[in-house]
């Protein structure tokens, strides 16, 4: 379904003024094998890395962490 470019500017700013953007810098190659393994498991990349560091994190602190 194709969004128009209004939706889509509406989409962003409610984003901009919800959330921080942390970019991931990886080596070549590993985006793809990131998107593989998140696929076997149903679910996207950002889901697949947001679950990775909310363990990481309650390793880490002993608490949890909304992403």
């Amino acid at each position: 379904m194709a969004v128009s470019k209004k939706q889509q500017a509406c989409v962003n700013r409610y984003i901009a003024g919800k959330y921080d953007r942390i970019n991931l810098t990886v080596k070549k190659g590993t985006k793809q094998a990131l998107q593989e393994a998140a696929k076997d498991k149903g679910e996207s990349i950002n889901g697949y890395i947001k679950n990775a560091v909310q363990a990481q994190y309650k390793a880490d602190t002993g608490k949890g962490i909304d992403l």
